[in-house]
């Protein structure tokens, strides 16, 4: 499985919904606070081009994007494949 790496904030609805996908399907993933550290999250909008909200999610060296971005992967039948070595 590809890694997964998850820009959070503790108080993110939307990093808990993401989060509890990737749980249910199993994936374990490297979670990433910006909240509290401006120098993480400069380098989560930097690597996101540009986009400050979180989550930002990534599969291997792909930008997933945030939390609707993950959902419809996984409605279109993409996530799965995406998550494959």
């Amino acid at each position: 499985m590809k890694r997964v790496e998850i820009y959070t904030t503790r108080t993110c609805p939307f990093c808990v919904a993401a989060k509890r996908l990737l749980d249910k399907k199993g994936v374990s993933y490297e979670e990433t606070d910006v909240g509290a550290d401006p120098g993480l999250r400069q380098a989560m909008t930097a690597r996101a081009g540009g986009k400050r909200s979180v989550p930002q999610i990534f599969i291997g060296d792909i930008h997933v994007g945030g939390c609707d971005d993950l959902h419809a992967l996984e409605a279109k039948g993409h996530l799965d494949p995406m998550l494959a070595d």
